[in-house]
């Protein structure tokens, strides 16, 4: 009688794998948006930039977003103002409507952000191999297309 061969693990789910990638690369991005002097960030922060990038937004809108409440979306906006990363701006039609946009400084960790993601991503092309990267980008974006269309879904928190 032979020996039974040992179980085959079960292969990891994508969803964890994604999950762990993703972790690994915002930790990566925050201690290299240190290094080069951005000391003041949260990581809500990203979420904001990225829902200001597009255009003037409200913190309702963020709110509904980030899945907080009105109240803590505003004091989210509030200490990235005083951060100098957005800036509220007078309502056309409604005072208390005050849209939240980018400010240069916002703009700028935007950029620099995005010149990060390009070195992290280097950094996988120099394990797995460029074209590989390329794959990996092209399929992950054919599934969110085949999801949600062109109009792909904004990134917010899973908490």
């Amino acid at each position: 009688m032979s020996p039974a061969a040992p179980p085959v693990p079960a292969p990891v789910p994508l969803a964890r794998l994604f999950a762990m990638a993703f972790r690994d690369l915002i930790d990566d991005l925050h201690d290299r948006l240190r290094d080069r002097g951005w000391h003041d960030l949260r990581p809500a922060y990203g979420f904001v930039l990225l829902a200001a990038e597009a255009g003037p937004t409200s913190v309702t809108a963020l709110a509904a977003l980030m899945g907080m409440t009105k109240q803590a979306a505003s004091k989210l906006v509030d200490a990235m103002e005083a951060g100098g990363y957005v800036a509220r701006g007078a309502g056309a039609t409604d005072a208390r409507q005050r849209p939240v946009t980018l400010t240069p400084r916002g703009r700028r960790l935007l950029a620099a952000v995005e010149e990060i993601y390009a070195e992290l991503e280097a950094g996988w092309a120099a394990v797995i191999g460029e074209p590989r990267v390329a794959d990996l980008r092209d399929a992950v974006l054919a599934v969110l297309v085949d999801r949600h269309g062109d109009d792909l879904p904004p990134i917010r928190p899973g908490w």
